[in-house]
């Protein structure tokens, strides 16, 4: 079985999540993708936000110990395993962020539809997975601004 390391970021703004609309699975996905060869886990999750939305973020969360070194990285907020086909799974860091800078994002080729929902908003089409990890990131980044 084949095992992938990936990262899903669910991104929080003025109370809203960052969703999008997957063209080749037609599902709603936070932004994320695979960790790449020599890639640490937040470098992936800020590169694969950029990549998809064009919006630059900044992770939150904790930190194991409060010291320099060996570098602390964020604890995600969970660690999952999909099965995604026959034989492939994937190990996926779940993380939250919120926006540096501007929050207008750009719809990107795999996507064919790209949006910020409220807990109330949320696409009817969601499923319930993805719709867990938007209601703890608003109620926990909610409140937080830039």
């Amino acid at each position: 079985m084949f095992k992938h390391f990936t990262v899903a970021v669910f991104v929080v703004h003025q109370n809203k999540v960052l969703l999008l609309k997957h063209k080749k699975l037609k599902m709603w996905l936070p932004p994320g993708g695979h960790i790449e060869d020599n890639e640490i886990p937040d470098e992936a999750a800020v590169r694969e936000v950029k990549e998809e939305t064009g919006l630059d973020v900044i992770l939150v969360g904790e930190k194991g110990l409060d010291i320099d070194y060996p570098q602390q990285l964020i604890l995600p907020k969970g660690i999952q395993l999909e099965n995604i086909k026959n034989e492939h799974q994937h190990v996926d860091l779940v993380y939250f962020a919120k926006v540096k800078g501007n929050a207008n994002f750009v719809l990107n080729e795999e996507s064919e539809q790209m949006g910020w929902y409220s807990i109330e908003d949320l696409p009817p089409d969601v499923n319930t997975e993805i719709r867990l990890w938007c209601i703890k990131a608003i109620k926990e980044l909610g409140d937080i601004q830039k």
